[in-house]
């Protein structure tokens, strides 16, 4: 696999998306995020992503340059329509918009329909948490294709429904929860089916219902299976709850329409710690605990224990110095994409 220099990375894919009608805004934001997610270790939301969301333009699923649309409006609510938007800038200035809402009314939320792909969740509410805030964020993926059987069952139900919640706090890097209601990000398996890696037990079933170890086996009519292993039914629980918040709160409604786009509807919190206590020594208190945390001895297996988003930030600074792992499926795409629109022809792929 090639090692990339993340600004590399942010110039290719930014060209690329401009290439096929994205704004300079859009594309900055969208490679923005999506190779910060390299460079913290997320790699199945990275610059893998780039040439699916090109595919989706190509085929109208995407619309650059659309309005995003504020549908209701209060002091503290909002409700957006993107318009099938690129789901990075729809979701970026939703929170942005909340965030200006709660700096006044101490607490905003809002839902988000009609969006395309918005990438790696804990951007969102670290938004927030830089801005003296907690951030709350769920999605689900409307009424698209689905990959998550319920508890028990053996059938596609539910998305991965992930959530995410950043706290503020003096520490080095964020203090945030991102986490997928399936057994692992779907991405993740279609990164391991890139690089023909097997993957664990317990995250898949393939089309018989039994446990699979081959990523290639949820494309040939397998599901995803919910989190929680034998107690699956917590996650399974926590993903309809988030289905309801991310789908049926923003009117997506939920099921799967074998016509509708990929949707990532979402719903967005924000509350502002300064309405609750001084800001200053919630931080401390919350930096003091991350420490608390981490002075437990170790069990057997472990050299250390992280606080929650501490190994996204300790890959982060050894990526960009180190540079990004690009899987060789990916830049053979990245390549033939740069020479089907005739752009980045003085870079050496």
């Amino acid at each position: 696999m090639p090692v990339i220099d993340h600004k590399e990375l942010r110039t290719i894919s930014s060209e690329l998306l401009k290439a096929v009608g994205a704004s300079d805004e859009e594309a900055e934001i969208i490679s923005r995020h999506c190779i910060d997610a390299n460079l913290v270790g997320h790699d199945s939301h990275g610059i893998i992503q780039i040439p699916t969301y090109i595919d989706r333009v190509e085929r109208g699923h995407i619309v650059p340059g659309a309005e995003i649309e504020i549908l209701k409006d209060s002091p503290t609510t909002t409700v957006v329509d993107g318009n099938w938007g690129f789901g990075y800038v729809v979701a970026e200035k939703t929170m942005s918009r909340l965030i200006e809402k709660a700096k006044t009314h101490s607490i905003a939320a809002g839902t988000i329909h009609r969006q395309s792909h918005i990438g790696r969740l804990a951007d969102y509410p670290i938004m927030a948490a830089n801005q003296n805030m907690i951030g709350i964020i769920t999605a689900d993926s409307g009424r698209s294709a689905k990959n998550v059987a319920p508890f028990g069952g053996r059938e596609k139900r539910l998305g991965t429904n992930p959530l995410s919640i950043a706290m503020p706090s003096n520490l080095d890097g964020p203090f945030f929860l991102d986490m997928a209601t399936s057994a692992v990000a779907a991405g993740k398996i279609s990164l391991a089916s890139a690089r023909n890696e097997s993957i664990p037990e317990g995250w898949i079933l393939d089309k018989n219902g039994n446990s699979s170890t081959n990523p290639n086996d949820l494309k040939d009519g397998g599901v995803m299976l919910p989190l929680g292993g034998p107690e699956g039914h917590k996650g399974y629980g926590l993903s309809s709850m988030i289905e309801i918040f991310s789908g049926i709160l923003p009117g997506l409604g939920f099921g799967h329409d074998p016509s509708g786009r990929h949707n990532d509807g979402c719903f967005l919190a924000v509350f502002n710690i300064s309405a609750f206590r001084e800001v200053d020594d919630f931080k401390k208190e919350v930096s003091d605990f991350a420490m608390y945390l981490k002075s437990s001895k170790t069990a057997t297996g472990f050299s250390e224990v992280y606080y929650p988003g501490e190994i996204e930030q300790i890959k982060k600074t050894k990526n960009v110095t180190a540079g990004v792992n690009v899987e060789d499926k990916t830049w053979q795409q990245l390549k033939d994409l740069a020479n089907h629109y005739k752009v980045l022809s003085d870079y050496n792929f």
